[in-house]
């Protein structure tokens, strides 16, 4: 049971081997950070049992307030709410906090029976419970089934 950055050790097809016009780039961004093995990016957390499961994007950290957010435990905790199916949490300029978060849901589970208001207030509170009041998102995007937007 231990968590780490997913690097992986041998070449696979298919592997990028530079970045278009930016060869250093590439070599600083995904093979210096662990030489000798290919940095996906990617958080990992692996069972004693030897199963591993991707927890996210290391660099996708949103600072709100001062507080370094890593996106991935936010969508983590939404994640769990029945209604959810999905979610995808991004950073947008605010003008208080620097940061502010959204939240998208692509889609929310088939028949939920949930509206937008009811919803939005349930993860607010969730995530104020789980991980902290400042990282409740100002808006929240929900998309349903037919593709129809509302925010809130």
């Amino acid at each position: 049971n231990i968590s780490g950055a997913l690097c992986i050790s041998q070449a696979w097809p298919g592997m990028a081997r530079t970045i278009y016009n930016d060869h250093k780039r590439f070599l600083e961004t995904y093979l210096t950070p662990y030489p000798g093995f290919f940095f996906t990016g990617d958080g990992v957390y692996r069972t004693s049992e030897g199963y591993y499961q991707l927890t996210g994007r290391l660099d996708d950290i949103i600072n709100i307030s001062g507080h370094r957010l890593g996106t991935a435990e936010v969508e983590d905790v939404v994640n769990h709410h029945v209604a959810v199916a999905e979610s995808a949490v991004i950073g947008y300029p605010h003008e208080i906090k620097g940061e502010g978060e959204m939240l998208a849901f692509l889609p929310l589970n088939k028949d939920s029976g949930y509206t937008q208001e009811t919803l939005a207030a349930e993860l607010r509170e969730l995530i104020s419970k789980k991980i902290a009041k400042y990282a409740a998102p100002e808006y929240i995007q929900v998309t349903h089934a037919g593709w129809s937007n509302t925010c809130s």
